[in-house]
């Protein structure tokens, strides 16, 4: 099939005014575009037949929402409490949760089932079970305690820049030689609850710290970040419970390519603690905030010391704070990310707060670069308590999920970085220049519908475009050159969204003239994937947090938690934003960035 593009005008045949007859110019060939029989366009799928696009499917009008009821007291309190459980199932409602203790219930009424309860004396509001987000994309076993020990022995290639830069490995490898310091805290005997998407228990950096897991999402006890049909999540919670708890040596497959990995993995900042995992965020990173207050009962329940949350709302919640509060009365420490709401205004440094982080029983943590600059998303506040690294942190991910090039042409092996939205396959071909790929026309010797190799070079169009225009003529992989060597740091590039893309690469400037030298020679474009991710926002600055807390617990196990968030706050490295003069706590670093060495002294000092 070819699909013919007219260029020439239609030509206008008649007499001039002076009676002169005029000749049609003569016609000109069509220009053709190559599009090979049997291509499927790069095109999102279709929604028809999709019941949300169906009008004869009856819609739920119930909403999820929290309820505040009047305390009952002594002997009454369990009547009242099936009671209220009683009227809202006779409107016709739906009880999620029930927290006696908090005077709160979680549950889903239609508009009109929620006025008729708020007429109920014993019912004081009625608010929106208000969304949750990230911030920042086989059933688990539990572990006994006496079988946790953390992996003694690694190498230092596994201390990532994050890791060193909170000083971790100061407190439990002071002599830098990749083993854990006999008797040095590590996190050893202290519980971190993680409420995020769950975990990929699959992952061999988390099977040591692993002790119990509860899933909100759906309601079982498998913590895994997966759906229920088992797609994989986006990994968010697997990358924070590795920078809390990895493991040294116990590392998956890595990418060979990077300099920054180590074939032993990572480690977290406290490779002694027990992880308690409560998923509360779908495989798209969203709950709801009845889920968290449900998970954070959990993890006192399981004897949390911390709960590290890397998510967030932009609205506050009553049964939320009171959940925190009530926690923080009861010991636990919660720490959260600020958010991700963009550069700060320099003279006031104020931005909208997120929640719970924002909330005063809850440690805030914002995110600053390897060279302890304020990272430009990282929100900002009188509420910020701490800063941690929080850009291109590497950490564990979904096992198989992080795709690397594995690129050779011609029997040469190339450098290369994997586009964003690339599927995992292997494709070879023969190599052909098909320029700018700014058209359909623009492969010429060597490509067929049968399939080939195509080299583009960047420039002109968007990289989605280029991919689209070679693959309708038969490209069955995707070579695309740099050309601008300022640029190739910023490798790998993105094709912008999730579609049935074939496998393409991006190589540097160095690279581009001996590849395009090797036209016709047989190319092979391998995605493959390794067990770790590059990971950037509040979200992951907070367990660097939750991690220090963690060493600085097990430092001294005596400690309450107002005394350990103390102690990480007055032993912070206070920092200075640019422009602004300030010492002390501020709106842009909190008390500074966390720094475990100093705090595990601080702690032993005044708790000898």
């Amino acid at each position: 099939m070819r699909r013919l593009v007219l260029l020439g005008l239609l030509g206008l045949s008649g007499s001039s005014a002076c009676g002169e007859i005029i000749e049609p110019p003569t016609p000109q060939p069509p220009v053709e575009d190559v599009v090979c029989p049997g291509i499927v366009p790069l095109a999102l799928p279709s929604l028809e037949g999709s019941s949300a696009l169906r009008s004869d499917v009856p819609a739920d009008t119930r909403q999820p929402v929290l309820v505040r009821f009047r305390q009952p007291t002594g002997a009454m309190r369990a009547t009242a409490t099936r009671q209220l459980e009683e009227k809202v199932e006779r409107l016709g409602g739906r009880v999620k949760y029930h927290w006696p203790r908090l005077a709160w219930m979680a549950a889903r009424l239609s508009p009109e089932e929620q006025a008729r309860l708020a007429e109920d004396p014993d019912v004081l509001s009625i608010s929106p079970d208000r969304p949750v987000h990230a911030l920042g994309m086989s059933p688990l076993v539990p572990v006994s305690a006496l079988l946790a020990a953390p992996v003694a022995q690694g190498s230092i290639s596994e201390y990532t820049s994050g890791l060193n830069l909170v000083q971790a490995p100061q407190v439990w490898d002071a002599d830098g030689d990749g083993v854990l310091d006999i008797g040095a805290p590590t996190g050893a005997g202290i519980k971190v609850c993680i409420i995020d998407s769950g975990i990929d228990d699959r992952h061999p950096e988390l099977q040591v710290p692993y002790l119990a897991g509860k899933d909100f999402v759906d309601d079982d006890d498998d913590p895994k970040d997966q759906s229920a049909d088992g797609k994989w999540g986006g990994g968010h919670g697997t990358h924070v419970a590795g920078t809390v708890a990895a493991q040294l040596g116990s590392g998956g497959v890595v990418d060979p390519q990077d300099s920054r990995m180590s074939p032993g993995g990572v480690v977290g900042v406290a490779p002694g603690a027990q992880l308690l995992v409560a998923r509360v965020l779908n495989e798209k990173g969203n709950g709801d905030t009845s889920d968290v207050i449900a998970a954070l009962q959990w993890c006192q329940e399981q004897g949390a010391n911390i709960a590290s949350l890397s998510l967030g709302s932009s609205a506050d919640s009553a049964a939320e704070k009171e959940a925190f509060a009530q926690a923080w009365q009861a010991g636990m420490l919660s720490i959260a990310a600020s958010g991700n709401g963009g550069s700060p205004d320099t003279e006031t440094g104020e931005q909208a707060p997120v929640y719970p982080a924002a909330y005063p029983d809850v440690v805030a943590v914002g995110s600053v670069r390897d060279d302890e600059i304020h990272s430009v998303f990282s929100q900002t506040g009188q509420h910020l308590s701490l800063v941690a690294p929080g850009e291109a942190v590497l950490s564990s991910y979904i096992v198989g999920a992080s795709p690397y090039a594995d690129l050779d042409v011609g029997g040469s092996f190339y450098n290369s970085r994997v586009l964003d939205f690339t599927p995992f396959g292997d494709y070879s071909g023969p190599l052909v220049d098909c320029g700018l790929g700014d058209d359909r026309r623009s492969c010429k010797e060597g490509a067929t519908c049968e399939g080939f190799v195509a080299f583009v070079q960047r420039g002109g169009i968007t990289f989605a475009d280029k991919v689209a225009n070679v693959w309708a003529q038969g490209a069955r992989a995707v070579i695309i050159g740099n050309h601008d060597p300022e640029q190739d740091a910023d490798l790998p590039f993105t094709l912008g969204s999730d579609k049935p893309w074939p496998p393409t690469t991006a190589v540097p400037t160095t690279s581009v003239q001996a590849i395009r030298a090797q036209v016709g020679a047989t190319a092979t474009v391998g995605i493959r994937g390794y067990d770790y991710a590059f990971n950037t926002g509040t979200s992951m600055a907070t367990p660097h947090v939750s991690g220090v807390a963690a060493l600085v617990w097990s430092a001294r196990p005596q400690l309450t938690n107002e005394q350990v968030r103390d102690i990480l706050q007055r032993s912070a490295k206070d920092l200075e934003f640019p422009g602004v003069t300030s010492t002390g706590r501020d709106k842009f670093f909190g008390y500074g960035l966390v720094q475990a060495k100093r705090a595990v002294d601080l702690a032993i000092q005044e708790n000898p």
